[in-house]
Parts: C-alpha cells; structure tokens; sequence
C-alpha cells in the first residue's frame, strides 16, 4: 500500500483520483472486491492482502465525513475524528518539509505537541494549535526517538464494516446460510434470502468492528456478488440469460428442445426461419424477485455450422444439393453496396 511515514493512500489504493465520487468509488470497490476476493482466489496471500487494503480504503472513503477528514488531515485523520481538529491544523498532504514546523521551536516541539507529552520537556502552546483534546490518544504508540517515525493506530474508527461476499449462482437464487468469522472472532450464521443479485448489501446488526471508546458495535454489511456460471448469467434487469445451439436444419426447419432452467428442463419451440442472435423468452423461469415472483429467461439462439470433416458424405451431399437448388440469396445486396 502506497505510504509516507505511515501514511495509507487510499485514493491510490484504489486506484482513483482523489476528485471521483461516490458512486465512481462504489464501483471501482465491487471491481476490485471481486477481483481479490479470497473465495476466487485461495491460498493467495497476495491477493488476501491486496482485499484487506481496499476494503479499509473504501471504508474511509465511503464515509462521506471520515473522507473530508482523511483530505483535509492526511495521516492525522483519524486523530482528528476523536478530538475535532482545529482550523489551522495538520495539513493533508503526507509528505512534510521542515518549513511545516515553523510554528513551533523544533521538530521535538511539535512532535511533544502530537503525543501531549507536555510534561517531558514540550512546552504547550495555545489552543489554536492544540490538536488533540485534554487526556492523550489511547492507544497511539510511538518510536520517535528512533527517527522520528510513528505509528498510529485506528482507535476511534468507524464502526461499520463493509464485505464482499461470493455466491454461486444456485446459493443466490435459492437462498442459503451461511457461517462468517471476522478476525478471529466467533463464527455466526447469516441467512442470505432467495433471489439475492450481484450489488446487494445486506445488514448484519451489531457484527462490524468495535469502536474501542464507546465499545458498541457497528453494522456488517455485505456486498453480494455471484461466481460465474458455465450456462446462466444475470441481466441488468433480473432476467435470467442463456445462450443455445442449433444446427443450420434446425434454424432453417424449426424444431423442439428442452432447455435447462432453475426449475429443470422445459420445453423450447424453435420457429422455422430463426437467425442466429434472435432471442426467445421463456416466461417465469428466470430469477427470484424480492416480491416472491419470477422475471423471464431469456434463450439466446447460436446457429452452429459443422465442419468440413465433421460432415458425412450424404450430409455434404444434401448441403450441395440446396446450394444447387437454392433461391434466396442473402448477400446479394453487396454488388450494389457503394461508400
């Protein structure tokens, strides 16, 4: 994660610029959730990593408050959040020059001034350049004496949790339960009701992070996305998609087949004369909706034209014969055709 002296770049982690909006951030988050979601990729420590880091970026960056805290107070941000920083505070930007110390009467000075550390040799200035409140931050440690380098933790973050979480196809439209554990904590069960999509968030109340000062937890909510599936896909619209082969005699003649739904196979009549990429709908066998109905599956039509060796001598002689004695010529607007 891009870092100056401790610092996490968010915008960077996600790969964004620091004027996107919300809903630019929304969607870059889902694309990468999915991307480096552990569930796709097992035992890759990289990509485990890379998860956490942009679930922590979006985290901050979707809090409309915690984000203009985090641009406006840089490294400080969170500080900021227990102690209300003042006007003239820290600056955003994470990397300092020794001209930002200008206010004070040396590196130490300020560096005393962060950690309260009043009464071992800082001397307090006023309260328009008090940063923290009265009582030190809890749980910020520090190592300045070796380089002036510190550590800050996060402990007054916000309490809730944001999570991808991947479905198969058949868990999402069934519904499912299933067992969550964050962090080492005990696991508990979550009920994903029947019908869920790619992009919805359930709440779970009272199972996101503990906020360490009030010790209430927040809300987990839960950002759904579905694995691809070999045959089915989900439309915009709910409508469950699939795509179908037929041979040229089936598309030219018509024909019958039964097709796979949630439901299992149903009957699909294939009109005489269909093009390939023409759709046909099979009503109520798509996806489960939040008001317990069904959308449509939508049945894709692929005309599969055989091979030259795959034929049989009477097929490639039944091939010649229409060649012969065909009467639509469908190309025959090309001769005509001009820029």
């Amino acid at each position: 994660m891009p870092t100056t002296q401790g610092f996490k770049d968010y915008y960077a982690v996600l790969g964004v610029e620091k004027t996107a909006s919300q809903d630019d951030l929304k969607k870059t988050y889902r694309k990468l959730a999915r991307k480096y979601h552990p569930d796709l990729n097992p035992d890759d420590k990289t990509a485990e990593d890379k998860f956490k880091e942009i679930n922590e970026a979006y985290e901050v960056l979707s809090d409309p408050e915690n984000r203009t805290k985090y641009d406006r107070y840089g490294q400080y941000w969170r500080h900021a959040e227990a102690s209300g920083a003042p006007e003239g505070g820290v600056a955003s930007d994470p990397g300092f020059d020794e001209s930002e110390f200008s206010n004070y009467g040396g590196f130490d000075d300020f560096i005393n001034e962060l950690l309260h550390r009043y009464g071992q040799g800082g001397k307090q200035r006023s309260s328009a350049y008090q940063y923290y409140s009265t009582a030190a931050p809890p749980d910020v440690e520090s190592d300045f004496d070796q380089g002036y380098r510190s550590v800050y933790h996060s402990y007054a973050p916000q309490p809730d949790t944001e999570a991808a979480f991947v479905l198969t196809l058949a868990e999402a439209f069934s519904g499912v339960t299933k067992e969550l554990s964050l962090e080492g904590e005990t696991p508990f069960k979550v009920r994903i009701p029947a019908g869920a999509k790619p992009g919805s968030r359930i709440r779970i109340k009272g199972q996101g992070r503990t906020n360490p000062i009030t010790q209430k937890r927040g809300d987990l909510y839960l950002t759904i996305d579905l694995e691809p599936h070999p045959f089915f896909a989900l439309d915009e619209t709910q409508n469950l998609t699939c795509e179908v082969k037929i041979a040229p005699d089936e598309a030219v003649l018509g024909s019958e087949l039964q097709v796979p739904t949630p439901d299992g196979l149903v009957k699909l009549k294939i009109p005489a004369g269909i093009n390939s990429g023409q759709t046909l709908r099979l009503r109520q066998k798509g996806w489960k909706t939040q008001k317990g109905d069904r959308t449509d599956l939508l049945v894709t039509i692929k005309i599969v034209t055989p091979k030259g060796d795959q034929l049989s001598d009477l097929e490639r002689t039944s091939y010649e014969t229409i060649r012969a004695n065909r009467t639509v010529n469908p190309h025959a607007d090309l001769e005509t055709m001009r820029l």
